[in-house]
Parts: structure tokens; sequence; C-alpha cells
């Protein structure tokens, strides 16, 4: 079924159990002399009010959500009722009409004495599988199946009475016969009971087994299907006892019933308007517009043709017409627009619109560039939104949210620790909706409302698609301070570099340097002197030369190894690897030449592993597996030592700075590691400029 069928469907039961009350109504007019029998149930009118109520809830149910139930049943339930006072005022009319019988005046005293049993069978049904439209189990929906149709016994054989009951006196249309009838039909009531009973058990048990929202929404339903049950066996009580009460005490038990119907659709209706238990809002919006254009619209008409026209003389004249359909045609997009305030009013209170609030987060979040600022934007947007008395918005850090903005400015809030699953735990009374992106957790959005107004259905569908939108803008934010972070990190571990090649110079080269220079100041005062001595001088001033000459060519290699110049990566790791203090093996078959900054980052890298290694790890051996492939080069060192475990810990200077060098070059870093087990670390960068 399409969503036009359904809504043409719906509204169109509506009409029609308009149009039958307004005839009931019609007909209670024509027969207001005739006082209600006492063997009929209620009053006049009664069953305007009750189907009403049921064509008007089932409406917008059916209409917003035609997939549920419940809907469609209130919409039959509103046509059966509207029919069954239509009949009933009809009957009394018809069959005290002078001057002859109208057609159908017996046989609609006779549906009276049959289908009170569905209405109120379907009246219990709907007790079985609110709010959801559907049982709570497969047992619940066979029991709830067998009821209905043990219902069917006592309406056959209240059909199938010989004389009426309610307009007693009349004959059956049906001309049946049978002494025992009137005794196995009032017996068979009982059969009705399963039904109340069962949906009143249902009730309580999604009452006892749900929270939040749905506990309040059941409770009203509940109160009325027990009224309905406890009335219905104060009936069954005195027709099978044939106990008489007082006229006082049925009609308390009379208007307790007839209230309890009427509360169904009522208690339904108040938890679809309170709770936004369907998200109707967008029909409730809709409606309210319409409504109050057409109040307008009449308005106009009334003051400018009967009332204007009244006091000038032309009241039927077609140009007050005229008149009023120019003002009106005028004054119709202002009064749409106020109508359109009104219901957003109406509806959704002093918040925006959900569609107002998505709009304004995401013109608020472009015209922001601090990352406070952002965070601070999607607290108040969701404190607007929901009507909330405190919003936050966390960030993740480690294991725990940590609080980055809250609203109202001034307001507390504590981190929440989140558990290996991902899911905060406690979070002091607010309700938490996680911020993902790519499912990955990155913060969370918490909400805390009044208790007389809690978090409805659309409002929790509201902060779910806030923090749907959020995930991209928080995944933004943490970049942009991962970022600035890491460019911290570089400038430092740049200053921290020239700081330490001014202390090697200074402490290493400058110093042989200048001995080298004293030196050859004494040698050359030494020649004519001492010749011998003017020798053996020279001879240490070229072996320390060739000493500094070593130095500073150690130095060098710590800023770029001349080796991975002239011949790439694969030599200069392996250069590197005959010297470490454990054992080492170079796996780099395959892997040629690449770009100058791709080859320094990793063969940097996996130095720092190899002295990681050497410093921490107590391993006798230690692996690297250098490869390229699929326009990345990669690469893998792995070690036999004590291992540590790696979830928990956080990255140290030294693999700090691998992860900024290889992130800067576009690559990642992955660390794996476990007690006892050794220690893997592998890094990859992307190295579509490889050369021959």
């Amino acid at each position: 079924m399409t969503t036009r069928t359904g809504r043409t469907l719906a509204w169109g039961a509506f009409a029609i159990s308009t149009a039958l009350s307004a005839g009931t109504a019609v007909f209670i007019v024509l027969a207001w002399s005739i006082p209600v029998l006492s063997t009929e149930f209620g009053f006049k009118g009664y069953t305007i009010a009750l189907s009403l109520a049921l064509a008007i809830v089932g409406a917008i149910l059916a209409s917003r959500v035609p997939s549920n139930a419940i809907g469609w049943i209130f919409c039959g339930l509103s046509i059966l009722g509207a029919f069954v006072g239509f009949t009933t005022e009809y009957a009394r009319w018809a069959l005290i009409h002078e001057g002859g019988r109208p057609p159908f005046a017996l046989e609609s005293a006779w549906l009276q004495e049959w289908l009170w049993i569905p209405l109120l069978l379907g009246l219990g049904l709907v007790a079985w599988i609110f709010p959801d439209g559907s049982f709570l189990s497969r047992r619940w929906r066979v029991a709830g199946l067998v009821g209905v149709t043990l219902g069917v016994v006592p309406m056959v054989l209240n059909a199938m009475l010989p004389r009426l009951t309610v307009f007693a006196g009349h004959p059956n249309p049906l001309h049946t016969s049978g002494a025992w009838i009137p005794g196995a039909a009032n017996a068979s009531v009982l059969l009705v009971f399963p039904v109340l009973i069962g949906g009143a058990t249902s009730a309580s048990v999604r009452f006892r087994r749900r929270r939040g929202d749905e506990r309040q929404q059941i409770k009203w339903l509940l109160l009325s299907v027990s009224a309905i049950g406890a009335s219905m066996a104060f009936y069954a009580v005195t027709l099978v006892t044939g106990v008489t009460v007082t006229s006082a005490l049925g009609d308390v038990a009379m208007y307790v019933v007839i209230g309890a119907f009427i509360g169904i659709p009522v208690s339904i209706g108040i938890a679809v308007l309170k709770y936004r238990l369907y998200d109707v809002d967008l029909v409730l919006n809709k409606a309210v517009v319409y409504g109050a254009l057409a109040v307008f619209i009449t308005a106009v008409y009334l003051t400018v043709v009967i009332g204007v026209g009244s006091l000038i003389g032309y009241a039927s004249n077609p140009v007050m017409s005229a008149i009023a359909a120019a003002i009106v045609a005028l004054a119709f997009q202002p009064a749409r627009r106020w109508a359109q305030r009104l219901a957003n009013r109406v509806v959704y209170g002093k918040r925006a619109t959900p569609y107002e609030v998505l709009a304004n987060l995401g013109g608020r979040l472009a015209n922001e560039y601090a990352a406070d600022d952002v965070l601070d934007r999607i607290a108040a947007v969701v404190a607007d939104g929901v009507g909330a008395q405190r919003s936050v918005v966390w960030l993740l850090a480690g294991d725990e949210l940590r609080p980055a903005a809250v609203r109202p400015i001034g307001a507390s809030a504590a981190a929440v620790i989140v558990d290996r699953d991902g899911a905060p735990a406690d979070a002091g009374g607010l309700r938490v909706f996680p911020i993902l992106h790519q499912g990955a957790l990155l913060g969370a959005i918490g909400v805390e409302k009044p208790a007389n107004d809690p978090l409805g259905m659309s409002d929790e569908k509201l902060v779910g698609d806030l923090a749907a939108q959020a995930g991209l803008v928080v995944r933004n934010v943490r970049l942009i301070e991962d970022l600035r972070a890491s460019r911290r990190r570089l400038v430092a571990a740049q200053d921290e570099e020239r700081r330490r090649l001014e202390r090697n110079i200074h402490d290493g080269a400058q110093q042989q340097l200048v001995a080298l220079a004293v030196k050859a100041r004494l040698t050359e005062q030494m020649i004519d002197r001492d010749p011998e001595k003017a020798r053996e001088l020279a001879t240490q001033i070229q072996t320390e030369t060739t000493a500094a000459l070593e130095d500073l060519r150690d130095l060098a290699r710590g800023i770029y190894p001349p080796l991975l110049a002239d011949k790439g990566l694969v030599p200069a790791v392996q250069a590197q690897a005959r010297k470490a203090a454990v054992a080492v093996a170079v796996d780099g078959d395959g892997v040629g030449r690449f770009e100058r900054d791709v080859e320094a980052g990793v063969y940097f890298c996996v130095l720092e592993a190899l002295n990681n290694v050497v410093k921490y790890a107590n391993a006798s051996h230690v692996d690297v597996r250098l490869s390229n492939g699929d326009g990345r080069l990669t690469f893998e060192v792995s070690d036999d030592g004590t291992g540590f475990d790696a979830t928990p810990t956080v990255y140290g200077t030294g693999l700090r700075g691998m992860q900024d060098r290889l992130e800067a070059l576009g690559g990642m870093l992955e660390i794996r590691s476990e007690p006892n087990a050794g220690t893997r670390v592998l890094g990859s960068v992307p190295a579509s400029g490889v050369t021959s």
C-alpha cells in the first residue's frame, strides 16, 4: 500500500464516521422525546463521542504509520461505533413512527443485540498490541486470536435471540426459535472476557518491562482497559447470579464503562501527542495550519459578507463576496506564515522545528573556525532544539569521554568512562547519544530534560540526527587539533635536533678543530727549534684531522646518510643493521629507489625502531622487512623481546615522532605487541614516485 492510498483510506474512514455521527445527531433530535429504554445500554449520543475519538486517532495513526495495525483497527471501530449509534437512534425513532413503520426499523433494532460485541473485542485487542502494533510473542499472538475467535460465539448467539432484548417485545427478523438460546447467550458473554483480561495482562507486562516514555504511554491505556474489565465483570456477575442492583449503582458502572471505552482512543491519543509516539509532528503541524487558515477565511467571509453587508444592506450582493475573496487573496500569504508559526508553537512549543534545528546547525557551523566555537554551537543547538535544561558535548580521549562544551554556560559536566565495547557508562542523569564517523566513536552528546518533560521519540530522533551530522564536524575538529599538535611536535623536534647538532658540533668537531689549530701553530714554531718534535706534532695533526673528519661524517650521516642518497634504502638499513647491538636480519628483495623524502622517512623510522629494541625490548634477534606494492612502501620491524600491552599504551616521544613523520607523508604507523610475545612495528607510506 502506498502512502497516498493509506492516507486516502484513513481519512475516508474518518469522513464516513463523521457522516454517520451527523446522522445519529439528526435522529436524536427527531426522537428526543423518547426516553432511553431500561434495557438499553448507555445514554443518547455517547457513541458519537466514542466514534469520533476513534476516527481522529485512527486517521492520524493509519495515515502516518500504515504498517501499525492499531490505526486501521481504530478506523474500522470508528465506522462500526458510528454505525451502531446511527442504527440505535434510527430504530428508536422508526419503531414509534406514526403513519407506518419506515424500512429497516426492525433490522436496525436487531443489530443492537450483537454489534456491541465486535466493538468491545476490537477495543480489547488494541491493548494486546499497543504501542508497536505487534504481540509480545508468538504465544501471545495465538492467545489473542483464540480469544477473538471465542468472541464470535456470543455474537452469533445474541444475533439468534428469538425476541429482541434491547428494544424488548419485538421479534427477531431472522425468525429464530429455541428456548435454550437466551440462557446460552447470557452465559456466552463470559467468552468476551479472555480478550479483555488478556489485553489488560499484556499492557501490564509491557508496563513492567518498559522504561521511560513507553512506560508513560502504556499506563493510561492500562487504566482504561482495567476499568472495562472490572465493569464488565460486575455486569457478568449480576447477569449470572441474577442479583438486582440499584439504579444508582448500575448508572455508575455504566458511566465507568463508557468512560473507559472512550478512554482507550483518548489515552492512545495522549501517548501520540505528548510523547510523539508515532512521529506525527508533521501531520499535526499541517492540521493546525489548515485549521487556522480555515478559521481565517471563514472569519473574513462572515465579517465582510454578513457583518458589513448587513450594515449597509447588501448582505446578499455578489460584490461583497468578491470583496471578501480579494481580501483573502491579498492576506493569504501573511496569514499562512502566521498560521505556520502558530502550528510550530502548538506542536513544538518554544523550540524550533527539527528541520530548523538541523538547518541552523549547518548554517552556524559553516561560519565557525575555532574548534571550541564549533562544539559550543553544537551544544547550544541541541539545548534549543529539544528544550533541554542541560546539554553536553564530549570528546573521546583514551578510554573516557571528556566534556568539551556545556550549555547553559556555567553548567558542569563530568567525564564519562567508556567500556571496551565503546558504550558510555553512567553519565549522571544525561541521555547519551554517541558521535560516530565511519563506525569509530569520536565523542557523544548528552541531553538532560526535566522529569515532567522527558525526551520523546521525535526528540531522540532529532538528537540522533544531530549526532550523525556532527560526526564529520567532530572528526574535522580532531584532525585540526591533531594537526596543530603534530606541528607543535615537529617544531619541537626540529628545535631539539638543532640543539643536538649544536652540542655535537661544539663538543666534538669544533673542539677538535680548535685543538688542530693550536697544534698547527705549535708545529710551525717547532720546525726550526726542534724538527723532531715538529714531525711528531704533524703526525698527531694528521691523525686528529682524520678523526675529526670521521666525526663530521658521522654527524652528516645522522642528518642524511650519504649511503642512503647514493645506494638507496635497503643498503642504508643493512649498514645500520651491522652496527646494531643485537642480531638484525634485513629482507628487502625487490625494493628499488624512491623519492628522497619517502626513503628518509622510512629509514629513520626503522632506525628508531631498532634503537627502541636495543633500549627496551631485551631481544636477541630482530627482523626488518621492506617491501613495496600497490603504490605503497611498507616496513616491518619485529623482535623476540619481552613485549608489552599495546592497548592502553600512550606513544612516547620516539613513537610519536615516527607517527608524525609517516603521517606527514600520508602514511600510517601501527604497533602490535603482547607481554612475552615480542613487538611488531609496522608502517607504510604512499610511494607513487618509484624510480629505477
